[in-house]
């Protein structure tokens, strides 16, 4: 049963149990802690992320149900086949992992801030430095146009945020993702909570304790995968 919201102590790994984050809202687990690699990697280990506002303490999050997108499940509607036969698009990973996670960063439509403030990216940056963080970039001819980033652990891969400045570049690079993941052996693309966009791909809600069958196995941590892309 959800139980009540813990803070972390800032010395301490340790993660609450994830069946105890709350109900409302949905997947709350607890408060505090740092942004460092390791609680990171340890989190989502565990199926637990990060989304908080920059003027907020960490929180961190396990919601029930949670959106995957599993490889054999992909869908590509006849106007995206179509797109995918005819664009002049460049696709290419960790060629500038900085420059998406700052477009992911940009203010949104309709909103005045980002969950992505600097302290997230500059987090990020170093577990990419490090080889577990990762980013699938669309370019036109010098343009960075769209993108995604995230983690990837055990045979899965935690998506994180995506964008786009031209129509469907970021579908574009969740489709490379899947087709070049899914041959690489990795089960199952993290997207944490429902999202039309990314349902209209095929992604659809699986329970908590369904999720955390995928989760990596503890040894994972610490160890980087090979990374299944080489365009550079």
């Amino acid at each position: 049963m959800p139980g009540q919201l813990q803070w972390l102590d800032p010395q301490d790994l340790v993660f609450p149990d994830p069946a105890t984050a709350l109900d409302h809202p949905n997947g709350l687990l607890a408060v505090g802690g740092d942004l460092s690699p390791e609680r990171l990697l340890t989190a989502y280990q565990l199926g637990i992320f990060p989304w908080f506002d920059e003027d907020q303490p960490p929180l961190w999050w396990s919601p029930d149900p949670r959106m995957v997108l599993f490889p054999d499940e992909l869908h590509i509607s006849h106007s995206m086949n179509k797109f995918l036969r005819q664009h002049p698009y460049q696709l290419k990973s960790d060629t500038d992992f900085a420059g998406v996670i700052m477009a992911c960063a940009g203010a949104r439509k309709g909103s005045s801030g980002t969950w992505i403030s600097p302290a997230m990216q500059e987090a990020y940056q170093i577990l990419h430095q490090r080889g577990y963080a990762h980013s699938i970039e669309v370019w036109e001819g010098a343009t960075l146009v769209g993108g995604l980033y995230g983690i990837a652990m055990g045979r899965m891969f935690f998506g994180e945020s995506m964008f786009s400045h031209r129509p469907n570049v970021s579908k574009l690079a969740l489709i490379d993702l899947v087709h070049t993941l899914a041959p690489a052996g990795y089960h199952l693309i993290d997207c944490q909570v429902a999202n039309p966009h990314l349902e209209s791909l095929g992604a659809r809600n699986i329970s908590r304790s369904a999720f955390q069958r995928y989760l990596p196995a503890p040894g994972d941590i610490g160890r980087v995968n090979s990374w299944p892309y080489n365009s550079q």
